[in-house]
């Protein structure tokens, strides 16, 4: 087996391994501020995923979907933010303790 095979077979494991840690992350978070990390990660790792991917096979095709990926992440997240409202808000004063 040759290193490099060894290289991008780590790589694809590491991403693997970091989309199950973000979807265990989104299903479980108790906040929504925790599910939109998870989802901008969610976002990260698939942008990693077809970098790989353009590594790999040495064709530039897909990089178009990688930089509509990354707007589309960023503007997501930064519509999110600031529109957000706090989890907290609507229940009553003794439920905020």
């Amino acid at each position: 087996m040759s290193i490099t095979l060894l290289l991008w077979s780590g790589a694809v494991v590491a991403l693997g391994i970091a989309l199950f840690l973000t979807m265990v992350r989104m299903l479980a978070g108790p906040s929504t501020l925790d599910r939109l990390i998870s989802l901008d990660m969610l976002a990260a790792t698939a942008q990693c995923g077809i970098g790989v991917y353009i590594a790999w096979t040495k064709d530039t095709t897909p990089a178009a979907a990688l930089v509509a990926l990354a707007l589309v992440a960023f503007l997501g997240s930064v519509s999110v933010a600031r529109f957000r409202v706090d989890d907290d808000e609507g229940l009553p004063e003794e439920a905020n303790r």
